[in-house]
């Protein structure tokens, strides 16, 4: 039986692929399984892990989830502070990566190759250069705090005190450290540790990855702008529908599978901050920077405990993935339900009524 002109194409595509399969297969899938091996071992980084560690179970995941301890406390402090880190960023920088894109958009500004590449420009920029210039302006003897204090305002030491945003709110309304809200919370911190918001240096840290991160997603939604046609928005336009209207009833709708997209990469990239943590040190001050992808490296590189280090990745990848279905489930196409349609059907038939009596009235003139 012939196999047809096609029947060997199936082998000669798999001939191609295989490199990169094996490539892939090779660096990236096997150091996976090899990791959440370790992440259940006690391997000290000498040697294999495969004949130089023994399983210790879920050790290294308890040690940072369950016991009271050093361990456990730094990770809270760790995801404590990515928590404030994703809620502040994410947002931020998806709204003005939009703002900038639509600005950017407009068939009458100017310049638009310039400011296109101006905004991206920042997104190209080595992390470590701009995180060292912010160090820079941020210092107690900056220019930010300089900037500040030509209106009489005095800017505080940014990368020097430990007290949380929260905090200082809280104790302006005279809420402290008492009562319930000092109880112990989740991982071994209290809820008023919990609810500290994000210290001066991780307020930098926030405006930096905001500066540097928007010119991206920019990009983004520039192209997912151009694919929408001006007919549809000048339709909007011309049954009464103002620029505001039509932005947030026409145009933000159809952009929806980009802004899924633009916050699955945001929610992935604020849940792996290293570079600035690293430059700052430790986390400092007060552990207040610290994140868990740079926790990760402390303990396997510095405290030689890689299992717990690997145990610490493999829950950061979890929350990401978690976060992300939620997002996925907050941003998915929902159905009209029941009384959604009835509504479609109500409104069908009153187009249809007014479809035939505009009918009817034209074929009355024409008579």
């Amino acid at each position: 039986m012939s196999r047809g002109i096609r029947g060997g194409e199936a082998r000669y595509g798999w001939a191609f692929v295989a490199p990169a399969i094996l490539i892939i297969g090779v660096f990236l899938v096997l150091p996976i399984f090899l990791a959440l091996f370790v992440s259940f071992s006690d391997w000290n980084g000498r040697g294999s892990p495969l004949a130089n560690a023994d399983l210790v179970g879920g050790a290294n995941y308890s040690k940072i989830l369950l016991e009271d301890g050093l361990a456990q406390r730094n990770f809270a402090t760790a995801i404590r502070n990515n928590l404030y880190y994703v809620i502040a960023v994410v947002p931020l920088q998806t709204a003005l990566a939009m703002f900038l894109a639509v600005q950017v958009n407009r068939r009458l500004l100017r310049a638009r190759g310039f400011f296109r590449t101006a905004f991206y420009f920042p997104s190209v920029t080595s992390s470590i250069a701009i995180t060292t210039i912010f160090l820079f302006l941020f210092t107690g003897s900056g220019a930010v705090n300089a900037f500040l204090a030509w209106f009489g305002a005095e800017g505080p030491n940014w990368f020097a005190e430990p007290a949380g945003l929260m905090h200082g709110i809280l104790g302006a309304f005279g809420v402290g450290n008492a009562g319930p809200i000092a109880a112990g919370g989740p991982l071994g911190l209290t809820w008023w540790e919990w609810l500290a918001g994000p210290s001066s240096a991780l307020s930098v840290l926030i405006i930096m990855a905001i500066f540097t991160t928007s010119g991206t997603f920019m990009l983004l939604f520039l192209a997912a702008l151009q694919n929408v046609g001006s007919e549809i928005e000048e339709a909007a336009m011309v049954d009464g529908a103002n620029s505001l209207r039509t932005f947030f009833s026409v145009t933000l709708p159809m952009l929806k599978p980009t802004l899924f997209t633009v916050l699955t990469l945001g929610l992935i990239g604020t849940w792996q901050v290293f570079d600035q943590v690293y430059l700052i040190g430790d986390g400092k001050p007060g552990k207040t920077t610290l994140m868990p992808a740079y926790l990760a490296y402390l303990s396997s590189f510095e405290g030689l405990k890689w299992g717990q280090g690997a145990a610490i990745s493999f829950v950061l990848f979890g929350i990401i993935v978690a976060m992300t279905l939620v997002q996925r489930w907050v941003l998915r196409d929902r159905d009209l339900g029941s009384a959604g349609v009835r509504r479609e059907r109500r409104f069908v038939r009153q187009l249809n009524r007014d479809a035939a009596a505009a009918s009817a009235k034209t074929a009355g003139v024409s008579r």
